[in-house]
């Protein structure tokens, strides 16, 4: 509930810090004093519109902060949590407005959009007035009113994990489809594209050996006379090889006679002797490789060339030719066995379809169901509200298919008749002043407990009646107070004398300026308070008596 609210330097009030208690909260004073510029304020730090015009002149910023306390599970604060913002029981909204009309937002100090300063307004506070769309003059928050009165709130989530299924469903089809869509336009290109790289037939990492082997065999003659001169030199009549041979054989012919030491000589040139015909082996093997294909290095170079323009082609390097291959393959493969998978995405996206519609039907018949008994609670709250020639009904239509969401597809309206034969209307059109809010008293009353905010504020609901009529509204409104905290401006003694907290509004002229100021009443004041509303600017004993009656009365 609204616990506390600070005013500073807005139109006509200067400094107001006013504190609130739960039950029935009523503000009365002179037409002028001030109290719409209090709803106005309030309205600041819910989120709504502001300009420059709301600063008090000679100020060059307004500040109104609003303080709520409010149960753990209040929706408030999940909807702080999905902006990261942290709050426990109390939350502090605060608006400045400068003077050039800028203005800011805060949530317990820490700054936030205009947008989410509304989105908790609303959570916060239902505002019912005679001309504003706010609370249930607004036509967007009809439907969750008669889901909250038909407690469908089973069936709402149902159909909600039914829209979303069905969303998934659809959005997986439509994708497939356009990618196949996209796949058909290139499909020659896809087709060309696999078969010339079937033909070259790219291997990992196959352009740097051949890149190696293509340096190798450039500089052959160079090569073949290196390795010719040195196996010449190592395998010729007067090479290395046989005179190591030689020198071993005589050492192993005297080695009983050499002892351990020419033994250990004796087993190296051996190991050397073997080494060496390795070497010359694999001299051999070299030479032979440079012979064996005089076209090689032709070859190497027409190889090189094809991967180098088939990467080019492709914009890609040569080292990713193969993976590019099978990346074609694969495309091409998805696009010839497509059909069966897009056919069955389409059966999926049917069935979700349907479990949507089975979902949105038994909302419906819920709603449907619900509306009769909504009428007939409405119907009662009239005649004491001398509304007993209006007749109220709840329109249900259903959407076109375009417009179905997740809260089903019906579009539930509110529609009065305020005189017998005339056509009906949104109630905001069809309703005077006094009939509106009398109005939005009658259905506030039935769909109580329906509400997110916790705090009601009734604008003038009595404009326009007195007497039984009036006393009916105070009676209805201490009845909505024991469920909700309620804030209500009227100029009714009968609903004055209902309050259970009594704010009195006034005008005072100070230095030439006028300011409004804002005092709780006592007992006594309020007795004045309310004679004064019974009898104008002269204040009668008798007007006095009837003030004693109606406070008796309403306790």
């Amino acid at each position: 509930m609204l616990t506390a609210l600070a005013i500073r330097n807005v139109v006509l009030i200067e400094q107001l810090i006013l504190t609130f208690e739960s039950g029935l909260t009523v503000l009365t004073g002179e037409t002028g004093a001030g109290k719409s510029i209090l709803l106005d304020a309030l309205g600041l730090a819910l989120g709504a519109r502001s300009e420059a015009g709301l600063v008090r002149a000679g100020a060059s910023l307004a500040v109104v902060t609003a303080e709520f306390s409010l149960p753990e599970d209040h929706p408030a604060f999940a909807l702080l949590a999905e902006q990261g913002l942290q709050a426990e029981r109390s939350v502090i909204l605060r608006r400045q407005v400068g003077s050039d009309g800028r203005s800011r937002a805060f949530v317990n100090d820490q700054p936030i959009s205009i947008a989410l300063l509304r989105q908790l307004g609303d959570l916060l506070v239902e505002i019912e007035g005679q001309f504003e769309a706010h609370g249930l003059l607004d036509p967007g928050t009809h439907r969750m009113h008669l889901d909250r009165f038909a407690a469908l709130d089973p069936q709402l989530a149902k159909t909600r994990a039914a829209f979303a299924a069905w969303r998934k469903a659809k959005q997986a089809h439509d994708d497939a489809a356009a990618m196949t869509d996209k796949a058909r336009t290139e499909e020659d290109y896809l087709r060309h594209s696999v078969a010339e790289l079937d033909l070259a037939a790219p291997m990992a990492g196959e352009e740097a050996e051949l890149a190696a082997e293509r340096a190798r065999l450039s500089n052959r003659e160079q090569a073949m006379e290196a390795l010719n001169g040195a196996l010449s030199d190592l395998a010729g009549d007067r090479g290395s090889e046989r005179t190591m041979a030689s020198a071993l054989r005589r050492l192993q012919r005297m080695a009983d006679k050499l002892g351990s030491e020419g033994e250990a000589a004796i087993a190296a040139l051996d190991r050397a002797t073997i080494e060496l015909a390795e070497g010359l082996a694999a001299l051999g093997r070299l030479i032979a490789s440079f012979d064996a294909d005089p076209q090689r290095l032709e070859k190497l170079e027409e190889r090189l060339y094809l991967l180098r323009d088939l990467a080019r082609k492709h914009r890609i390097t040569p080292d990713t030719l193969a993976e590019f291959h099978e990346g074609l393959q694969k495309q091409l493969a998805s696009l010839e066995n497509q059909g069966g998978g897009i056919a069955k995405l389409r059966e999926a996206e049917q069935k979700a379809r349907t479990a949507y519609m089975a979902a949105a039907e038994s909302l419906s018949k819920g709603r449907s169901r619900a509306v009769k008994f909504l009428e007939a609670a409405v119907r009662d709250e009239l005649p004491p509200l001398k509304l007993e020639k209006a007749r109220f009904t709840v329109q249900l239509d259903k959407l076109d298919e375009a417009r179905w969401g997740d809260l089903g597809w019906d579009q539930v309206s509110f529609v009065v008749t305020t005189n017998p034969g005339a056509a009906p209307g949104p109630i905001e059109q069809v309703a005077s002043g006094g009939e509106l809010a009398r109005f939005m008293l009658a259905l506030t009353v039935v769909l109580a407990g329906g509400q997110a905010a916790e705090t009601l504020i009734f604008d003038e609901v009595d404009s326009g009646i007195g007497g039984a009529t009036a006393a009916a509204v105070g009676e209805r409104l201490k009845r909505l107070s024991e469920h909700f905290q309620m804030l209500v401006i009227t100029h009714s003694p009968q609903v004055a004398a209902m309050a259970d907290q009594h704010w009195c509004v006034a005008k005072e002229t100070f230095r030439n300026n006028a300011i409004t100021t804002v005092a709780a009443l006592d007992k006594k004041q309020r007795r004045e308070e309310i004679a004064r509303l019974l009898a104008g600017a002269t204040i009668t004993d008798e007007a006095r008596a009837a003030a004693d009656k109606l406070l008796a009365e309403a306790r």
